[in-house]
């Protein structure tokens, strides 16, 4: 298992080394994108922990619901306001869940979990969008709550594979201009 866990460990470092450094190749590089989201392999890391994976105080989640007309008639820097309020909540929900006492597995998890979510919020905060005034992040909804650590991760990865897709998929126009 430990030897499954440091391959794991090798894959991941070896695609982030592929990434480009500027936050517009990212949005350009598809295939940088999904290398990124490595939820399916923390959840396959948690479904090999042993114990319950229902934590003892409930942490909030985003909305990750996509209403697409609304979400349409948004602007870039609303759209993005929105995402990174989304990784702040669950960046303040992993160090919710590090005071907790949780199996080593779990720990580690939510330790490459909240360098995944980082990361993310670090592309998205840096990159340049060319129309607009600067919006400050928010969220569009009320946050729900969960006690489930497995919840945590489905609700992540909604946020990326949806509404996060979805802008970077907009943006991709403006990589044949640059």
């Amino acid at each position: 298992m430990a030897l499954r866990r440091i391959l794991l460990l090798c894959m991941v470092a070896s695609e982030v080394w592929d990434a480009e450094p500027k936050p517009i190749d990212f949005v350009c590089n598809r295939a940088a994108r999904r290398a990124m989201n490595t939820v399916a392999e923390m959840e396959s890391a948690l479904t090999d922990c042993n114990g319950s994976m229902t934590l003892s105080s409930p942490i909030q989640l985003p909305c990750t619901e996509l209403h697409v007309e609304s979400w349409e008639n948004k602007s870039h820097q609303e759209k993005r306001g929105e995402i990174v309020a989304s990784l702040k909540l669950l960046t303040e929900g992993v160090k919710a869940l590090k005071g907790l006492s949780l199996p080593r597995c779990a720990s580690l998890v939510l330790q490459r979990l909240e360098i995944n979510v980082n990361n993310y919020r670090l592309i998205l905060t840096n990159l340049r969008l060319s129309q607009g005034p600067v919006v400050s992040p928010s969220l569009s909804c009320v946050p729900i709550s969960t006690n489930s650590l497995s919840t945590f991760l489905l609700k992540y990865n909604q946020l990326i594979i949806g509404k996060l897709e979805r802008f970077l998929v907009k943006l991709e126009d403006t990589c044949t201009s640059q």
